[in-house]
């Protein structure tokens, strides 16, 4: 197999979660098997999650954490994000973090024709979620019709570049029973194991 170099980011904001659980799995299990690995935390990074303007005429500077991550994102060939549910989608910070750094000109080009979709800007790159939450799968797909699936998929990382997006839900995360998160990790390393 053919070593890829992987960001990963564990995107719930307590330091100590099942998401970062996930992301270590990930990273242990590939690393084992020769890909590079990048590795960050979001409960680390310091940066103000408020885009603070309408429009992308006037943009914060970027805070150096910002810079790293998208560097990180450009020196990748696969990005993987693990994440809980909360109130049907993303936290706060991470959402944030996707604000202030999905940005034209770094991630998607805007200068196209009028009427036609922007250009992204991270093509050639895959990526995949673990999804955390207590709604069961059934629930998730049937009411709530897969919606932080495709907003995170289609509206997010595919808009970027990042195709195809693959999405693992693990469903239970509040008060998983007996060895449930043990046989998630298990299937965390065997993705990992294979960049997938």
């Amino acid at each position: 197999m053919t070593s890829r170099r992987i960001t990963l980011l564990d995107g719930h904001p307590a330091e100590s979660s099942i998401s970062r659980q996930i992301i270590e799995t990930y990273a242990q299990a590939a690393r084992a098997e020769g890909h590079e690995v990048r590795v960050l935390k979001i409960h680390d990074m310091d940066f103000d999650m408020d885009y603070g303007f309408g429009g992308y005429k006037n943009q914060k500077p970027l805070e150096p954490v910002l810079e790293d991550f998208l560097q990180a994102l450009e020196w990748s060939e696969h990005f993987v994000i693990a994440t809980p549910m909360w109130w049907g989608g993303l936290p706060a910070k991470l959402k944030g973090l996707i604000d202030r750094s999905f940005l034209p000109g770094r991630t998607f080009d805007t200068r196209v024709k009028p009427g036609t979709m922007p250009k992204p800007m991270l093509t050639g790159r895959t990526a995949h979620v673990f999804l955390t939450s207590d709604t069961p799968g059934w629930v998730f797909r049937l009411f709530y019709k897969d919606a932080l699936a495709w907003q995170i998929k289609g509206q997010i990382l595919n808009f970027v570049g990042f195709k195809p997006a693959r999405l693992t839900h693990f469903t239970g995360a509040s008060h998983p029973k007996g060895k449930t998160v043990e046989t998630w990790l298990k299937k965390v390393a065997r993705i990992g194991a294979r960049a997938g």
